[in-house]
């Protein structure tokens, strides 16, 4: 009976387990962010790309919302009178989710994907998907709207060969018909008004034009009209759009119509239909009424062009009718660096908002410090020069303390003037001429590079854009390299920035120098590139203003230098010895290696061949530049020191099989001495493919792969290791290193794929590394280094708890408090970047893809930095009354002991 009766508590517990561990799992969730800090150290701003169809909801003015589909298979709908998204969807890339045409219509948006693959409705209120549809096969050509007496209850697709009704309830096929002499006829374009039929035009290039009239309710072919035949181009293009025209005069349901000033000419075989993309920024606008004919407005839209802009591409235009009965009109423009502009007419033409959509495709980017302030540069030079003599130098010192004095005063009254204030009339705004190095050097400018050719300047603790330049000979979507040659350190010189860029006409290199903290472009003198530039590098050589030298190699493997003062080429000739770069050819398999001379020519030295049927080079990376290693050595256990192998020249080189076999498939992993071209290290994953993702710092390289054979995500990390005797414990030479360093490697599963991956980097290098892992779903994983450890035992001694070496396992944990953006997820997230700030714990970190999203991150916590709840008022009264506890006690001690000498 007893036995009976102790099992109704355990099935009690049994039902609350699956409750606990769902509130452990919620806890545990919640520890990732507090509410008050979402926003306070991180923002995101997130984008669309650029536009290639726009609609507005509704023809009258109070209409908030415009919808857009973009070049990145993107749907999203616009708050017209912001610019700020209502929400978007986001389609898979490639050719499969292009969008191929957008149509509104009330609360439906109907959206034909993937040249004619499927068919889909939206809600357009909550951008809810309705309904989705496969089309038959074939080239999609167009699509429009069906209604019968103002009645929208259709949708026809036309394809190359054929034309289908769909009903735009639920997107089933009413009927499909096949287009008469569709091998010889081009068919573009479909209409169709408030009657019964359907019209579709076709045209035969350079001859004629033909017109296939279909009946909406079963499909059949009513009539067909035949265009005269023509001869002359420009004739018939005239004609062309007249019966465009007329077609639009009888079929369309719409009571306006507008028609542009600039031409609309065909492409050069006659054969297609386009409008001119390149016009000037000024354009007509006409609005006619479709019953009277009655011209209703006759304007021009002018368009405010930007110094740092492009020209305007393509005009998106909404007319309607004012309270008075008058027309008024908004227009979107897209412009040729990819913003979208809106302008509306009121009293007068004016810019409501402006998208830079250009920064949905961001290619390279670097964090540079912000300038000095006045007080801090002055500082600067406070101690003046040993010629100036001990009675100036001090007189400068008290002039300093002066003006530090000042600041200080007027930092005060500001905090005083504000505190009155409410706290929404404070403005923060960013600008130019207010920014300035903050203490921790936290607040830094962020220098982007687009695909589109467009720079931009934003400040990375507000995400505020502080200039802009668009650079219109640039070769769109081609190779960018940015280079930082001189930073704010050298007051009074400007940072200095250098774009190593492709020009569009020639397909040459250029470069553009700018000043990455104003945007303005640099009047030095460039050299000349009059050959293709193989590969760049900045090298410590400094000219008299503390510019770094940079050498570009071209295609005859000659050497170009920038700046090439007089004294950088002296040092240039000293060290040439001493000056090494390789070179990659990925469809040769060859990875060479050359050293400069002193007349700045390259001589060969070592070469490195892989042969191309096998395996093909799929990247070589090196270390960044910028960082900086503490440690020496890890100590372990027993007390001794292992020695990192610390090569500044290796050279990790990722290859992959031809072969794309599941069982003869492979991933190798080449470590390369840059200097000699010796192979130190080769690691070969069999069974595996790319896409490969790795990181390369101080003595360690960690890649990921995917295991076919398993069909799973792999980590793999390579740590290197002198022994527990250093070699040299002064300077490092690839010339004189006998024996290889020693290896360590692991594997372990990581249960899902990564987009990307970068290591968090900090100024001194004391803090613990961490990698910053990009998931397709957005997400942003801080995995710490050492779980990617390969000293992790599989059987735990005394040694290794004295290390703190976790214990090894094949699974690869994923904690959700280690995610560092919570709920801000970046779409399509293609690149991190990580800086150094002016607290060693403290980390920024930059991701870009379709989004933009800047945080810190804190591999060590902050034990640099004192916590938001600190209680200053208590410490202070608790070291106040020690104070005076202290110097009553002084002085009672003081009369005690007078008191015993007078007795």
């Amino acid at each position: 009976m007893g036995h009976c009766i102790s099992m109704k508590p355990s099935a009690k517990m049994a039902k609350l387990v699956p409750l606990l561990a769902v509130f452990f799992y919620l806890v545990c969730v919640s520890e990732a962010v507090f509410e008050d800090q979402v926003g306070k150290f991180d923002w995101r701003r997130q984008y669309v790309g650029k536009v290639l169809f726009a609609s507005f909801d509704s023809p009258s003015q109070s209409s908030k919302k415009l919808f857009v589909a973009t070049d990145k298979n993107i749907f999203a709908s616009l708050n017209s009178r912001t610019g700020d998204l209502f929400w978007r969807h986001v389609d898979k890339m490639g050719p499969e989710g292009a969008v191929d045409t957008l149509l509104v219509n009330a609360q439906d948006a109907l959206m034909v994907i993937g040249d004619g693959r499927l068919l889909r409705s939206w809600d357009t209120n909550v951008g809810g998907l309705n309904w989705e549809v496969v089309l038959d096969t074939g080239s999609f050509q167009a699509a429009c709207f069906v209604g019968i007496q103002d009645t929208v209850k259709h949708v026809a697709v036309l394809k190359k060969t054929a034309i289908s009704l769909h009903y735009l309830s639920n997107g089933h096929q009413k009927w499909v018909e096949n287009l008469p002499d569709s091998d010889t006829v081009k068919y573009q374009a479909v209409y169709s008004g408030g009657g019964e039929e359907v019209f579709v035009l076709g045209m035969v290039p350079h001859s004629h034009l033909t017109i296939t009239v279909y009946s909406l309710e079963d499909g059949e072919i009513i009539r067909q009209v035949t265009g005269p035949q023509l001869s002359n181009d420009y004739i018939f293009t005239f004609i062309t759009f007249a019966l465009l025209a007329i077609i639009l005069l009888v079929s369309c349901s719409f009571s306006t119509f507008i028609f542009f000033s600039f031409p609309l000419p065909f492409s050069e075989d006659g054969s297609t239909i386009a409008p001119l993309r390149d016009f000037q920024p000024a354009c007509a606008v006409n609005l006619f009424s479709a019953d009277s004919g009655r011209r209703l407005l006759d304007t021009t839209v002018i368009f405010p062009l930007d110094a740092n802009g492009g020209k305007p591409q393509k005009l998106y235009v909404h007319a309607f009718l004012k309270k008075d009965d008058s027309v008024g009109y908004r227009v979107l423009v897209q412009t040729e660096d990819h913003a979208l502009t809106f302008i509306q007419l009121l009293a007068r033409s004016r810019v409501v908002w402006t998208r830079e959509e250009a920064l949905a495709d961001v290619v390279t980017m670097e964090m540079v410090d912000l300038p000095l302030t006045g007080t801090q540069a002055e500082l600067e030079g406070e101690f003046g020069k040993k010629a100036d003599g001990l009675l100036p130098m001090v007189m400068k010192r008290l002039s300093s303390q002066v003006i530090l004095l000042q600041a200080w005063m007027a930092h005060l009254w500001k905090l005083f003037y504000e505190a009155r204030k409410p706290r929404s009339q404070i403005k923060n705004e960013v600008t130019i001429e207010t920014l300035s190095r903050d203490e921790f050097n936290l607040q830094k400018m962020m220098v982007m590079v687009t695909a589109s050719g467009k720079l931009f300047g934003i400040d990375s603790k507000s995400g505020t854009i502080l200039w802009k330049h668009y650079l219109e000979n640039v070769q769109p979507n081609a190779a960018f390299k940015l280079i930082v040659q001189r930073t704010t350190a050298h007051f009074p010189h400007p940072p200095q920035c250098t774009l190593l860029i492709k020009d569009k006409d020639t397909g040459l290199a250029t470069l553009h120098v700018f000043n990455p903290i104003f945007g303005r472009k640099s009047q030095i003198s460039l050299p000349a590139l009059p050959r293709p530039i193989l590969q760049s590098l900045l090298l410590p050589v400094i000219d008299q203003d503390y510019a770094k030298c940079l050498l570009l190699v071209d295609d005859q493997y000659k050497v170009t230098a920038f700046p090439s003062t007089k004294n950088v080429m002296q040092q240039l000739q000293e060290m040439a010895s001493s000056i090494f770069f390789y070179l990659v050819d990925s469809e040769q398999g060859t990875l060479s290696g050359f050293r400069l001379r002193k007349d700045l020519s390259s001589e060969l030295i070592w070469e490195v061949v892989l042969p191309t049927e096998v395996q093909k080079i799929v990247a070589v990376k090196g270390k960044r530049p910028s960082e900086h290693v503490h440690s020496q050595g890890r100590v372990m256990g027993d007390r001794s020191v292992l020695y990192k192998y610390l090569n500044p020249n290796l050279l990790a080189v990722v290859t992959e099989s031809t072969d794309t076999h599941p069982e003869r498939a492979f991933v190798g992993m080449f470590l390369v001495d840059g200097v000699t071209g010796r192979i130190i290290h080769e690691a070969v994953q069999r069974k595996a493919r790319g896409p490969i993702h790795f990181v390369h710092s101080e003595n360690w390289v960690v890649y990921e792969y995917w295991n076919t054979k398993s069909r799973r995500n792999e980590f793999s990390v390579l740590e290197l290791f002198e022994g527990t005797e250093l070699y040299n414990s002064t300077v490092f030479s690839s010339l004189d290193r006998p024996h290889l360093p020693q290896v360590l490697q692991q594997s372990y599963i990581f249960p899902s794929p990564i987009t990307t991956m970068e290591a968090t980097l900090t100024e001194k290098g004391i803090t613990s590394r961490h990698l910053l892992v990009g998931l397709p779903s957005g997400a942003i994983l801080s995995l710490p280094k050492m779980f990617l450890d390969p000293r992790r035992p599989e059987v735990v001694n005394e040694h290794s708890r004295e290390e703190n070496l976790i214990p090894y396992a094949p699974e690869m944990p994923i904690r959700t408090e280690w995610f560092i953006n919570y709920n801000q997820t970046i779409s399509r997230l293609k690149g991190i970047y990580t800086a150094p700030s002016g607290l060693e714990s403290t980390c920024l970190v930059v991701a870009y893809g379709l989004d933009i999203y800047q945080t810190r991150v804190y591999p060590s916590k902050q034990f640099d930095v004192l916590k938001d709840d600190y209680d200053y008022v208590l410490i202070s009264s608790v070291l106040f009354a020690l104070f005076f506890a202290t110097m009553i006690s002084k002085r009672l001690a003081e009369v005690k002991l007078l008191n015993r000498a007078w007795r």
